[in-house]
């Protein structure tokens, strides 16, 4: 994949500056010699002419060597998985079939590390010992060829939401949770995306070539409830624009922080965003933008699980017609990407789970037909990349990862 350097420029200018260095001396006939070798003068003029001979030299290196697939087909891997004995079933599950890509918890959704880092690590009080060994996970996925993804979960963090309460939103002076106990930190807090590009920082060191963040927006429905919460909107509170904008800025503000940050550990960087987020101006409440958000990254990842849709694109009950869920959003998706000057990869978080939630009967279920169901929807709108849910790493058998291909 193409990566983006906009520090170029000030690589050409340091080389300048090197080859302006290069110490002379007088001739016999008074003619200017340079001492240097012809071997560094022969690099000097190469990197001269080919800037990206250069910037090899100024992006971190992790010692890993991965190689982009042909296109990324993966699966999701809890902290749990990745650190335990199912880790070497699901290595197996990638290296003998055509998936090429693992997304592995490093913040996990209740704010912890999946690993230990350094005792002297700003994150060593927030670390859970799932994965006892990374540095041997890595090098199982390098010598596998399984390309690495870093999943972090930034914004919905029960963990430094009660460390820290003032990054947090509040309501009577607790900390506020949603519906399912989940506490989420403040977007507009730029301490907060310190915090999380830190992280992701420390994730690019360990060698993942990707990194991919999740909940990168306010918890659902804050438009119903922003007025009730107690939060600060820190540098965005003297804004001339309202508060749904001001959402938006704060979460695509975000994304571009992050982006340009990363750009020294020459790693991609992607976001999950709700598929519904493509088919409207923007989501109101969460503060995402897709369009904003996909001119920020290298990949954009839409949760587009058909169980996951109300009614509709005029589809009654989504979640039992996968491919025509799939066909219609991917549809809508390549427009809004197609209008972008420089669109990210669109790489979809599929489904591969059932959702019996929305039963009262038998649910419908999910398996090698209807997971290769989506695989062909996507193919046949010309998106060849995607990644496979399931909370549980459980995967369908025997799926044909290229069908439709």
């Amino acid at each position: 994949m193409v990566k983006k350097h906009p520090l170029i420029f000030v690589y050409i200018s340091f080389i300048l500056l090197v080859a302006m260095m290069i110490p002379v001396s007088v001739s016999a006939s008074g003619e200017q010699v340079q001492t240097a070798s012809s071997h560094v003068e022969r690099q000097t003029s190469i990197e001269l002419l080919d800037p990206s001979a250069q910037m090899q030299r100024f992006v971190y290196d992790s010692g890993y060597d991965f190689e982009y697939p042909d296109a990324v087909r993966g699966i999701y891997v809890t902290g749990h998985s990745a650190g335990g004995s199912r880790f070497e079933e699901l290595v197996n599950l990638v290296e003998t079939t055509e998936l090429n890509s693992m997304v592995i918890d490093v913040k996990e959704d209740h704010g912890n590390l999946t690993f230990i880092p350094d005792e002297d690590s700003p994150y060593a009080d927030i670390a859970m010992n799932y994965i006892d060994d990374p540095e041997q996970m890595m090098s199982v996925l390098e010598e596998k060829g399984i390309y690495p993804i870093a999943r972090i979960v930034v914004f919905k963090d029960s963990v430094l939401a009660e460390k820290r309460p003032d990054l947090s939103f509040q309501q009577n002076g607790e900390v506020w949770v949603n519906g399912k106990g989940e506490a989420f930190v403040n977007p507009f807090e730029k301490e907060v995306w310190e915090y999380n590009v830190g992280i992701a920082k420390m994730a690019a060191e360990m060698g993942f070539q990707d990194i991919q963040f999740d909940y990168v927006r306010f918890p659902e429905g804050f438009e119903h409830r922003d007025d009730e919460l107690e939060y600060s909107q820190g540098d965005y509170a003297d804004s001339d624009q309202g508060n749904v904008k001001r959402r938006v800025e704060a979460v695509t503000d975000f994304v571009e922080y992050a982006h340009e940050e990363l750009e020294y550990y020459d790693v991609d960087v992607s976001v999950d965003i709700f598929g519904y987020a493509a088919t409207i101006e923007e989501a109101p409440g969460i503060g995402q933008n897709f369009s904003k958000i996909s001119s920020n990254v290298d990949v954009i990842s839409s949760m587009i699980y058909p169980s996951h849709w109300t009614s509709y694109f005029g589809i009654e009950k989504p979640d039992t017609e996968p491919y025509n869920l799939v066909n219609e959003y991917a549809k809508v998706e390549n427009e809004v990407l197609g209008a972008l000057e420089d669109p990210p990869t669109s790489r979809p978080w599929i489904q591969d789970f059932e959702a019996p939630w929305l039963y009262s009967g038998p649910t419908f279920q999910y398996g090698k037909a209807e997971v290769e169901a989506q695989i062909r929807a996507l193919y046949d709108n010309g998106i060849e990349e995607y990644l496979l849910w399931n909370a549980g790493n459980t995967y369908t058998e025997n799926v044909d990862y290229l069908e439709g291909k």
